[in-house]
């Protein structure tokens, strides 16, 4: 075979692929700028860039990994077939196809027009006559990622971590890879930098997503795992020094997933997104913003931006009735909310929790009838939503006894139960038809505009029914889930689902990819949810950004005003006793979302940045702006502790003349200053726990 290279320049992402004349396929550049070939001297040094990894039971893992996914085989035996380099409407598509004996393996490389993301997955198809034990197959693969400028690693690299909790979503922290324990030892060492998931909460302790960057080059690259289970990724140092990424689905050891594929068979790895940009982490995030949006379903829904009213937080917290409900639709509907959604409870007149499956109105609760509340709901220029959890069965729900075990998630014969709830199957053809009915009972009959599709238990690693190993019956339930999804929304195209997981817990792309609002967290109090607010671009496109506006009964106008700015930049996500609220601080509520009104038609161009930094707990300032086409929009909240001025640098707009007003509330309460040399916004707030829109033209 004689030599080859494939070079790739597409959106500001430089690709060579060097194919050797024994067929081995190395991966040998991906980044934002040309290729330094006086980095690539050493054979030694090339060989090791390989541009996957394979691991099969059975073979040897020929290196000195530890944990790591390096020296896998028949990864490393692995030659070169054939590639193409196509076109097709979301722009180029590079794919190289290896062989090892009777094993094909597919590298596909898809890139966006106008964007700088590729998005990568592998195939491994079994060509043999034998079975194919698959226990690690990479989705992306890159060597060398730190080679670009003249100092180590461990001077120029930075970590960037999304850690993801209840009620603390979004709170990314950055590294040095010494501070996280990764240090060069040796010419190269055993230890890695690991990340994992395991179970049906994707986001649970850790977005699925990374950073890595190289501070000397000004490179990032910024990645998100598209699975809506269990992922993993790790960076370590292979031979010479080199750092590597890797990123999969579920794996062996650290996921309980293991694929024996048959004769004849295909298995397709999870996908990942990789945003590969010149600048800094905030440059990355955007162009991932326009990825997210270049993938999502076209819907209504996130070109509009409706305002959500939803009765839960700090509200009637799942114990909705006709009598507490008709005061807050009423309210609802004069402060200018479009949509009404009555959360948990609906449906149980006693235990909500453990007793969920039947999803029929609670006789109790609605004692005139629950259509009477979704009509006067109507009648009042609102749309109708409901609450839903219809991943889960309760073990009181009378259902659960009359139905087989194959219906639920079993490991060691029993049915796994997890906080009162049994988990469906949705590889079963009877789950499917009872999720279907569910919900064109609630279109149909009820006639539902919007869902709220919770999901409040983390059902591990997997199940044991029809399933190679847990995590492969895991795998296979999540895309089967996706698939149920896809198929309602081509019935109900213009149904709104929000995708919620005990608020933040699972948040990926596999499901954003077709939800067209996202819950970003249950936290209760407005003034740490600010953190959890100006954070959330990182993870989810600003109009998909579900953040909650909940007035306390009790409060002042202030309090009123940094729960509106807590949500004004997203999706509003309306609640609190409005019907209770005193009038002059109804009227700030009214005000907010009518601004809302006025500026939602820019948030689904906008991309986000940080003038002082990403947000934390414990921060005295925070800020999020969104830069849409025409004017710029920054929210400030002012914290506890500090001092009652911020210099908000705005990258970009040094020496430039703006206009500058302060967007909500409409009143002249604060002082703000535009430093036309310096290039920030100063602001001064006089006061702890307030918050102000600011719009630059």
């Amino acid at each position: 075979m004689k030599q080859q290279s494939i070079d790739v320049q597409e959106n500001g992402i430089y690709l060579n692929i060097e194919i050797t004349d024994s067929g081995d396929v190395r991966l040998l550049h991906l980044s934002a700028s040309p290729s330094d070939e006086g980095n690539l001297v050493a054979e030694e040094e090339r060989r090791v860039r390989r541009i996957v990894e394979i691991q099969v039971t059975g073979e040897d893992q020929n290196d000195h990994h530890a944990a790591k996914y390096t020296g896998t085989m028949p990864g490393g035996r692995l030659k070169y077939v054939i590639h193409r380099d196509i076109r097709n409407d979301d722009g180029r598509k590079l794919e190289i196809t290896m062989e090892d004996g009777t094993t094909r393996v597919t590298v596909h490389y898809q890139f966006y027009d106008g964007i700088s993301v590729i998005r990568s997955w592998t195939e491994v198809t079994n060509g043999g006559m034998e079975s194919l034990p698959l226990q690690y197959v990479s989705s992306f693969a890159l060597t060398g990622l730190a080679k670009e400028g003249a100092g180590t690693w461990e001077e120029k690299s930075r970590l960037h971590v999304p850690h993801n909790t209840w009620h603390g979503e979004l709170q990314w922290r950055s590294h040095t890879l010494p501070e996280l324990g990764l240090s060069r030892a040796n010419d190269f060492s055993l230890k890695r930098l690991s990340y994992s998931k395991s179970g049906t909460w994707s986001s649970a302790d850790f977005l699925p997503m990374g950073a890595y960057e190289n501070t000397e080059a000004e490179t990032v690259w910024c990645w998100q795992i598209e699975n809506n289970g269990s992922w993993h990724w790790e960076i370590s140092d292979a031979i010479q020094g080199q750092l590597y990424l890797q990123i999969s689905g579920p794996t062996e050891n650290e996921n309980h997933w293991w694929k024996n594929v048959a004769p004849g068979e295909t298995f397709v790895s999870v996908p990942a997104a990789i945003a590969i940009v010149h600048g800094n982490f905030e440059r990355a995030i955007g162009e991932l913003t326009r990825y997210r949006r270049a993938i999502r379903r076209r819907n209504e829904d996130n070109e509009k931006l409706p305002v959500i009213f939803n009765d839960y937080m700090n509200c009637l917290f799942a114990d909705p009735t006709t009598e507490k409900t008709l005061p807050l639709v009423d309210a609802a509907a004069k402060a200018g909310c479009e949509y009404y959604c009555i959360d948990a409870g609906w449906y149980a007149d006693g235990e909500w929790w453990s007793d969920v499956g039947l999803w029929q109105p609670a006789t109790r609760r609605f004692p005139g009838g629950f259509q009477e509340v979704l009509d006067y709901i109507r009648a009042k220029g609102l749309i109708p939503g409901l609450w839903l959890e219809l991943e889960v069965m309760g073990i009181h729900c009378p259902l659960a006894d009359q139905v087989p075990n194959e219906w639920f998630f079993m490991r060691h014969g029993k049915r796994v139960i997890d906080h009162g709830r049994y988990q469906l199957d949705y590889r079963h053809p009877g789950v499917v038809q009872y999720a279907d009915e569910v919900i064109d009972r609630l279109v149909t009959q009820y006639k539902v505009g919007y869902i709220k599709m919770d999901y409040n238990i983390n059902a591990g690693i997997g199940t044991e029914v029809d399933a190679d190993s847990f995590g492969e019956g895991l795998l296979r339930h999540n895309r089967a889930y996706l698939a149920w999804l896809d198929q309602v929304f081509a019935r109900y195209p213009g149904l709104v689902i929000e995708n919620c997981g005990s608020g933040g817990m699972r948040m990926d792309y596999a499901l954003l990819a077709r939800h067209s609002v996202q819950s970003i967290s249950d936290q209760t109090d407005y003034r740490k949810f600010a953190a959890i607010s100006a954070a959330a671009p990182t993870a989810v496109t600003p109009e998909q950004a579900a953040a909650w506006s909940y007035p306390l009964k009790e409060g002042d106008e202030e309090e009123v005003i940094f729960n509106m700015v807590n949500s004004l930049l997203m999706r509003v996500h309306q609640s609190g006793h409005l019907a209770e609220i005193q009038p002059d601080r109804f009227e700030l509520i009214r005000e907010g979302i009518s601004y809302y009104k006025s500026i939602r038609n820019d948030i689904p161009q906008a991309l986000p940045f940080w003038p002082i930094g990403l947000p934390k707990f414990g921060d005295s300032w925070l800020s999020l702006g969104l830069r849409g086409p025409e004017k710029t929009y920054l929210a400030v909240w002012r914290l506890q502790g500090g001092t009652k001025d911020v210099k908000l640098p705005i990258q970009g707009y040094g020496g430039k003349e703006l206009s500058v007003r302060c967007g909500y509330p409409n009143r002249a309460d604060c002082d703000w200053y535009w430093d036309k040399e310096e290039g920030h916004l100063a602001v001064t707030l006089p006061a702890e726990f307030t918050a102000r829109i600011f719009e630059l033209r």
